[in-house]
């Protein structure tokens, strides 16, 4: 009997009992979906922080004071001042350095013409904060560095401050009520991608010195953002930045952890990466489980397959037919099960990546759905051994005496 006979008796053997097929092969359809989808969760979780943090940019660095607090909601910076950007931005000095921008923000309720909107990020900047930030004016144009050393109060207005407060109406040149105070709306920023549950486009940039002198006061600055010459110059801006904050404020060695942070981009977007590749794993090893659970459904139901058939079997031997032809016919039979579900488990994880799942987009990883169907097909060869060993084990006496 060749391979097709073989194959041709194994299917006719599985639709023989369709619905206890189909069961095992249910087994088998989750555990793949699970591994595949939860592998895409992790991956599209691992790529909506990546383009996160990418959306900061790779060659900037934050720095943010290490104490003082002010309000119960937020943490106040009480050591960055406005002093320390002009010797940042020095070239003598830091010569890796290529902007340097303030950073005064917070949460600001905003008004125009009876519609309120609270817009999550008014920040107060520099112009060059934007570029930094990797935001782009779709509309209008940016404020100056004459609006910043004039304090006027112009602002540049994401677009979900644009929905929230126009809807369908020209924003430019319009006057929003910000805590009281008109700004005049000058640009729209673009449309920017994101994450989770920080929206970067619920935001509105001013200058620092019209956000200072209208809603913050002049206290100290919540970061100052610098933007290095280059992505490989970020280690060189790092050195440069810490030397100079540790002249400007007076710190030694053993003081500085507590006295400022430096947050690295590249570093930070190392670091998530890592991460993610390690709760992805985590995720693949837990739903590689249900896998395992439907290898043991298709070992229970090819022993009661084999003891059902056991007359079939003597006969077939009392025929003539040798051990090697029963143990592939129960081996393929195995197998088919276990490609039918991974198969069939492919497209339900392919079905199921379409949708958002815990407010991530899955993404599936194609060596994922590679590993679940070998997965699959080896746990249909591995669980299907047993069964089909001792089908080709039976003696053709005994097994014809069977009832």
């Amino acid at each position: 009997m060749n391979i097709f006979e073989t194959v041709r008796f194994a299917l006719r053997a599985i639709t023989a009992n369709k619905l206890r097929s189909s069961l095992t092969v249910l087994g088998i359809l989750i555990g793949v979906a699970a591994v595949i989808l939860l592998v895409a969760v992790g991956n599209g979780s691992a790529q909506a922080v990546q383009k996160q943090i990418e959306s900061l940019g790779t060659n900037t660095l934050t720095v943010t004071a290490g104490g003082g607090t002010r309000g119960a909601a937020s943490t106040q910076n009480t050591a960055l001042s406005m002093d320390l950007v002009p010797a940042l931005a020095d070239k003598d000095e830091a010569p890796h350095v290529k902007s340097v921008s303030p950073v005064v923000n917070g949460s600001q309720s905003a008004t125009y013409e009876g519609t309120d909107h609270t817009i999550t990020q008014f920040v107060g900047t520099y112009p060059g904060y934007v570029g930094a930030s990797n935001f782009k004016v779709a509309k209008g144009a940016l404020f100056t560095d004459d609006d910043v050393k004039e304090s006027r109060k112009v602002v540049v207005i994401g677009s979900t401050v644009v929905e929230e407060l126009f809807g369908n109406v020209d924003p430019l040149s319009k006057q929003i009520t910000v805590s009281g105070k008109l700004f005049t709306v000058v640009g729209v920023l673009a449309q920017k991608g994101g994450s989770g549950f920080n929206d970067p486009n619920d935001v509105a940039v001013a200058p620092v010195s019209a956000v200072q002198e209208s809603l913050t006061g002049y206290g100290s600055l919540n970061q100052l953002l610098v933007q290095a010459t280059s992505p490989d110059a970020v280690a060189d801006a790092q050195a440069e930045i810490t030397a100079i904050l540790n002249e400007k404020l007076n710190i030694s060695g053993s003081s500085t952890s507590s006295a400022y942070r430096i947050l690295n981009q590249s570093q930070l977007l190392e670091t998530r990466a890592n991460t993610a590749q390690t709760f992805t794993l985590l995720l693949g090893a837990v739903a590689g489980i249900s896998l395992l659970v439907g290898g043991i459904g298709i070992t229970n139901i090819m022993m009661v397959t084999v003891t059902e058939r056991t007359r079939e079997i003597g006969i077939r031997k009392a025929l003539g037919a040798p051990k090697r032809t029963i143990l592939t016919q129960f081996l393929v039979e195995a197998t088919v099960l276990s490609v039918i579900g991974g198969l069939l488990g492919v497209l339900a994880a392919v079905i199921g990546s379409r949708f958002t799942i815990v407010s991530i987009k899955p993404v599936i990883v194609p060596s994922s759905v590679a590993l679940a169907l070998g997965f699959s097909v080896a746990i249909g060869l591995f669980f299907g051994s047993y069964p089909a060993s001792r089908a080709a084990g039976l003696r053709p006496i005994e097994a014809l005496r069977y009832e």
